[in-house]
């Protein structure tokens, strides 16, 4: 993924100008970077993308949050207060195929950079937009944040077991979801553009996206008024072992509960009143489990694993992040990357796409702040030149 591209890359010749930062944007605008966007990176002069300084960075690269983002891209450390960078950035629209920003509603505009100013700009200018929960309606000058809409779109709410404490999810899960939902958009806008010449906005929210994770779950409420949980299902759940812990889905088989008996070496209980049908397994669900843990304590996870396995049940061992990406799938499926950051390795996760005449080629290392400012600076006056010659 490293070497430059031998094939042509599907977003070859377009041109991102990219004022996002943090994570729903950077996500986003990597990924049309790495299928050959040429995108540059707007940052603040002097400041840069919040995500250089979110933790300690490792000697002699950025931030490993701030590179895990941005391979794939050029910098350009800009004062939009400047009249003359602002007029750069202007001149940069004018050529750009995509302009993305994820900024709080209205921050845009003041800088004379909202879709209609781009339009105006360019007409066939493709304006994406991230925010938290939308850019008009009550929440929408709300302080948007991955954690802000796990919370208030029900899905923090959700757990396994009512009796848990709520609690964030550990990973980025909006951020990520509202991040690919925006790539989704980008990508239709420029197909649509092809076919008609029209420019548009394309706009996502961390909200939304939340909301449409849980599509299944919305739906049951909205039109049965029942609610269901894939979580607390009664013969799923996740069983401390003598040296880790398992997680078994007892799911998709005609008696799982049999199966699973027979995987734990006990007697069958699936004729069991107490247990003998779905409903009665929810209503005798702590029983069930308290015999769970009991058995499963007993082994490693590895004879688990091959005693579920045996009884074709789905099943799979619970690893720390540091495991999976050790993991020899993970080494198989490529997702661990190396990038050449200057004749030092970084390591990051690549793309999950794979595709087989156009795969992902990392061609830029994640860029330092500025390191690209003179350049883009030249492409913009030349953007100019080429305008005023027409």
């Amino acid at each position: 993924m490293n070497a430059a591209a031998p094939h042509e890359l599907p977003l070859s010749g377009v041109r991102v100008i990219d004022f996002t930062q943090v994570m729903l944007g950077p996500v986003c605008t990597q990924m049309l970077g790495d299928y050959g966007a040429d995108v540059i990176k707007i940052e603040r002069k002097g400041a840069g993308d919040l995500s250089r300084t979110t933790f300690e960075p490792v000697a002699g690269h950025d931030n490993p949050v701030f590179s895990s983002l941005n391979r794939n891209k050029r910098s350009a450390a800009l004062d939009l207060k400047d009249p003359s960078h602002l007029a750069a950035v202007r001149a940069l629209i004018a050529g750009a195929d995509v302009v993305v920003n994820n900024f709080r509603a209205g921050v845009m505009e003041r800088m004379g950079l909202g879709y209609d100013d781009c339009r105006q700009i360019n007409p066939r200018i493709i304006y994406a937009v991230g925010t938290g929960f939308g850019e008009t309606g009550p929440y929408a000058h709300k302080g948007g944040q991955d954690v802000l809409a796990q919370a208030m779109s029900g899905v923090m709410a959700r757990r396994a077991d009512p009796a848990h404490p709520l609690s964030i999810y550990a990973t980025t899960f909006a951020d990520y979801s509202a991040g690919m939902h925006l790539v989704q958009g980008i990508l239709l806008a420029l197909l649509h553009r092809e076919r008609t010449g029209e420019g548009q906005k394309v706009s996502v929210a961390l909200y939304n996206s939340m909301l449409a994770a849980q599509m299944q779950e919305a739906a049951m409420i909205m039109n049965a008024d029942t609610e269901i949980n894939w979580a607390a299902m009664p013969l799923t759940g996740v069983f401390e072992t003598k040296d880790g812990a398992v997680v078994v889905v007892g799911a998709f088989k005609a008696n799982p509960l049999r199966d699973i008996c027979a995987a734990l070496g006990i007697d069958d209980i699936s004729g069991d009143p107490r247990y003998a049908t779905l409903d009665a397994q929810i209503a005798h669900k702590h029983e069930l489990h308290a015999i769970f843990r009991r058995e499963y304590a007993t082994r490693t996870t590895a004879e688990w694993l091959a005693r579920l396995e045996a009884q074709d049940l789905l099943c799979a061992p619970v690893k720390q992040l540091r495991e999976a990406l050790d993991d020899p799938q993970t080494r198989h499926n490529g997702m661990v990357i190396d990038v050449d950051d200057g004749g030092e390795r970084l390591r990051v996760v690549g793309s999950p796409i794979r595709m087989t005449a156009a795969p992902a080629v990392t061609r830029r290392p994640p860029p330092r702040l500025g390191e690209h400012t003179d350049e883009v600076l030249a492409e913009a006056r030349a953007q100019v030149t080429v305008r005023s010659e027409r």
